[in-house]
């Protein structure tokens, strides 16, 4: 696979301009044509020679759509081939505020969370920065966005895979779609959802970029959270709020806590009295979520009802909590859904 030109920031850009021996404002033509999702192949403002130059060293189209399909909501749902034929997903959800985007940092995952269809197939590889970025530039030139005006407005790393388990790739993306000058999504509209691996919690609180740090929480207890979550049996509970706790004092950003529904595992009462002792007095959000159900997971989400009269006892109990809109159930939209049933389809099963 050849080199990926969504990687490079503008300064890198420049300097591999320099490197070909072209003039210095070719590098903002380049630039300019990336942020505007365009092939390499499709940047008519540069010469046929410097297009072959590219071409010899880059990927011209590293991400790509596949497929899109449309819930009845408006969400869409979208299959990403990349250059090596991998396959990823992404969704793109409307809300008043503007349009979110969750985006995929590896192909596949190894958190193999019980509820969650990314891991169906294990870790297949990391995405590079660049191809993290491309299903945004993709999206956005779509709908008929510019880097000026973005028809994606925020940001949400929840997709196929772990972000702080690519951390160099997820980082570096994280400064290249922040700087100046390229789609320039503003730190505050970003969420990085992580499953809470701790050292890089840590690690991430100085960076130097206060983007919304959400954990996956989905238990207040560590031997039931183990159970649904394995990488709780290497961080417990505790040593996550203080990562939490850490990033609070270094970016000012509250955070927030994912929490699935899960019939029989962690809905009931007691577990909001649990979660309630546990989080009350914390600059905290937690979101509740109605499990998206993968059959192949064999577990099942609650009502609405039920989901209603959890939210009310954390309100009750002084919980900042909200529930959050159930959208794309009709096309596969849990993560890793898409991704794997066209995988099963390949493989004809």
């Amino acid at each position: 696979m050849k080199r990926i030109l969504q990687d490079l920031s503008l300064a890198e850009i420049q300097s591999l301009v320099a490197e070909l021996g072209e003039p210095k404002f070719r590098a903002a033509q380049i630039y300019r044509g990336v942020m505007l999702g365009k092939r390499i192949s499709d940047m008519s403002d540069l010469s046929k020679s410097l297009r072959a130059k590219l071409a010899e060293i880059f990927e011209d189209e590293p991400v790509k759509v596949r497929e899109v399909f449309t819930s009845a909501d408006g969400t869409e749902k979208y299959l990403f081939e990349l250059a090596d034929g991998n396959i990823i997903e992404g969704v793109l959800m409307s809300y008043k505020y503007g349009n979110t985007q969750c985006v995929s940092t590896q192909v596949g995952c190894r958190m193999n969370c019980a509820f969650c269809a990314s891991g169906l197939n294990g870790l297949i590889r990391n995405l590079t920065a660049g191809e993290i970025l491309a299903q945004i530039l993709v999206v956005n030139a779509r709908h008929g966005g510019t880097p000026e005006k973005r028809a994606v407005t925020n940001v949400v790393l929840m997709g196929s895979g772990e972000p702080l388990d690519n951390y160099e790739n997820t980082v570096k993306f994280l400064k290249n779609v922040t700087s100046e000058g390229g789609i320039c999504v503003s730190a505050r509209n970003i969420s990085l959802s992580t499953c809470g691996l701790v050292p890089k919690m840590y690690e991430l609180a100085e960076e130097g970029i206060p983007v919304n740090l959400t954990v996956s929480l989905h238990s207040p207890d560590d031997a039931e959270r183990a159970r649904i979550m394995p990488v709780a049996k290497a961080y417990a509970i505790a040593d996550i709020l203080k990562a939490c706790d850490y990033y609070f004092e270094k970016t000012g950003r509250r955070y927030i806590f994912e929490y699935s529904l899960i019939a029989g595992e962690n809905a009931g009462r007691e577990h909001a009295e649990k979660l309630i002792a546990l989080l009350k007095g914390r600059p905290c959000h937690v979101n509740l979520i109605r499990l998206n159900e993968v059959k192949e997971k064999h577990l099942a989400g609650i009502s609405e009802k039920e989901a209603y009269r959890f939210l009310g006892l954390l309100e009750r109990g002084g919980l900042s909590a909200t529930l959050r809109r159930q959208i794309g159930a009709d096309i596969g939209g849990a993560c890793g859904q898409l991704r794997a049933s066209r995988l099963k389809e390949e493989k004809g099963e």
